[in-house]
Parts: C-alpha cells; sequence; structure tokens
C-alpha cells in the first residue's frame, strides 16, 4: 500500500490542500468542486477490497427512494474497520482529504452487477426531508464524499453528475472527491449524481462521507 499523505486534520477539508497533491485534477466548475485522481489505490488493494466486499454484500438501502423501488439497486459492504488493512485505507482518506478521523463515517463498498444502478441523488440529507432528524442530529450533515473505483466493468456504471455535465469513467484504483456543500456551508444541489447501469460485468467501489460534526 502507498505510504499515508502526511496532511493537517481538520474538522473541514481545504480545497487548496487538495488541490495540491501531485497528480490531482481538478473538474472545471463554478458550481461544483470536485476532484480526480487516477491510481489512488494500486491493483493489489483494489482486489482485496472487492474480495472484502463480495464475501459481507447485502442489499444497498436509501433514506427516502420518493416510492421509487428500484432507485438504488446495488449492494452494499459495511467494510471492518477493525481490520488494519481496512484501517489503513481509512488514515490514507483522511489524510487525503485533511480531515479528522472523528468526522468521517465507516468506508463503505459498493457492488454494481448488469443492470443495477442508483439513480440521480444527492449524498446530503435534505433538511426538509422527513428523516432529517434521524441520520443527522448527532453528526449533522455530509460535508465532503470520497469514492475510489475498485475496478473497471466491461460497458457502463459511469458516474454522471447531472448538474455540471460532467461524466467520470470507471478505472480501477481512481478517486473522485467532492464538497456537497456550497461556500455558505448550505447543501449544494450541484453535487448531484448517477451511479450509472453497468451494462457488462461488475462494478465494485468504495465511499466515504464525512459530517459537520464527530460521527457516532
Amino acid at each position: 500500500m502507498t505510504n499515508q499523505i502526511d496532511a493537517p486534520l481538520n474538522i473541514d477539508a481545504d480545497p487548496a490542500w487538495i488541490a495540491s497533491h501531485p497528480r490531482i485534477q481538478r473538474v472545471p466548475s463554478k458550481e461544483l468542486t470536485l476532484f480526480i485522481q487516477r491510481d489512488f489505490l494500486n491493483a493489489q488493494d483494489c482486489a482485496a477490497l472487492v474480495e472484502r466486499i463480495d464475501a459481507s454484500r447485502r442489499p444497498s438501502t436509501i433514506a427516502d427512494a420518493n416510492g421509487d423501488g428500484y432507485f438504488r439497486t446495488s449492494e452494499t459492504c459495511d467494510l471492518d474497520h477493525a481490520n488494519p488493512f481496512v484501517a489503513a485505507i481509512n488514515a490514507r482518506l483522511d489524510a487525503f482529504a485533511g480531515i479528522a478521523t472523528a468526522h468521517g463515517e465507516p468506508i463503505q463498498g459498493q457492488r454494481y452487477d448488469v443492470g443495477q444502478e442508483f439513480k440521480a441523488h444527492t449524498d446530503y440529507f435534505d433538511p426538509k426531508g422527513a428523516d432529517y432528524a434521524r441520520y443527522c442530529s448527532v453528526a449533522g450533515n455530509r460535508t465532503w464524499t470520497l469514492m475510489i473505483y475498485l475496478n473497471e466493468p466491461a460497458a457502463g456504471g459511469a458516474t454522471r453528475f447531472t448538474k455540471i455535465g460532467k461524466t467520470v469513467q470507471p478505472e480501477t484504483g481512481k478517486l473522485l472527491i467532492w464538497n456537497n456543500r456550497l461556500s455558505s456551508g448550505e447543501p449544494n444541489p450541484a453535487s448531484i449524481h448517477h451511479g450509472m447501469k453497468v451494462r457488462t460485468g461488475v462494478k465494485h467501489v468504495i465511499t466515504k462521507w464525512y459530517r459537520e460534526r464527530p460521527w457516532g
């Protein structure tokens, strides 16, 4: 595994810190702060995570599917953070974002088989939504998202940021990192994104979300 990045760990990420990492690409957009870095994880680490996801996957859930039973059809795995391998990846993500570990949710893995998708959604919880108090009363809303593709399906499985017209194709080890808020701190509707249907093969990703206040 690549060595951990030395970083100040704060309650929030600094886009200038993220932009200073070698080989980082910032997507040109005035509406959304979105970065991409290829080869954040190597193929061996990705394969080890895929194995863990396949061994412990369950149907994915969603806070509010608006009555659409097919809104999110993937499978999810709650990775074991007591495992040193998972804990090391978690530490790398914290360091890369520059966010204190206490503000991060546990890493989740997701598996998308042929035809599975996650329709256009935001990672933050709608402050006017019925489940907002349930999910945000302790740690607050989600701030930053870090997502890593663990493999490349033969066809499909891209992530489409619908408001800014940006489509990102899966590549093994590629990291996406974006801010779910506006500069005011309010949720950013331009962070809406679609985990598009896999057409051939299987897609695996891991996702790490951070919160306004310490998690748990």
